[in-house]
Parts: structure tokens; sequence; C-alpha cells
């Protein structure tokens, strides 16, 4: 699996270091460094006026903040490995 997160500078300005730090921590402390590739980007043309932009392998998610990490990450990420 592929995660890129935005890091243009919407993204950043709405939280996106916050959000690496998060997926790396959650991927470290599950064991899936082996199964999960953490990716930065730029712009994916798709900013919202809330959260960062995040791409699953093909998969375009809006509006991802902090507060909604760990559904998201419960959602997207655990439910599919």
């Amino acid at each position: 699996m592929v995660i890129e997160i935005c890091i243009g500078s919407s993204c950043h300005l709405k939280g996106s270091r916050e959000l690496v730090d998060l997926f790396t921590t959650e991927v470290e402390k599950r064991n899936l460094k082996d199964r999960v590739s953490l990716k930065g980007s730029f712009c994916k043309g798709k900013c919202n006026r809330e959260g960062v932009t995040i791409q699953i392998d093909d998969e375009l998610y809006t509006g991802i903040t902090p507060e909604k990490f760990e559904t998201f990450f419960e959602e997207h990420v655990a439910t599919k490995l």
C-alpha cells in the first residue's frame, strides 16, 4: 500500500506535517513498514477548505485533519491490509 500525503503549501498550512508524523508513528507502532510505503507529494489539485489531501494507492481523500486521523487510519488503512 502506498500512502501519499500532500505537503504542498495549502496542505502544509492545514497540518500535513502533523499527519506525516501521525502516519509514521502508527505504521511503526503496528509494524507495517514492510506493507506500507509513506511518501510526500505536492498538490493533487483537490485543495479543500479544511484538512489535507491524501492518496492511498489510486484513491484520493480530502479534508483529513489530525483530529480525524485515527478514524481515517482504521477505515482506510488498517482494514485494507
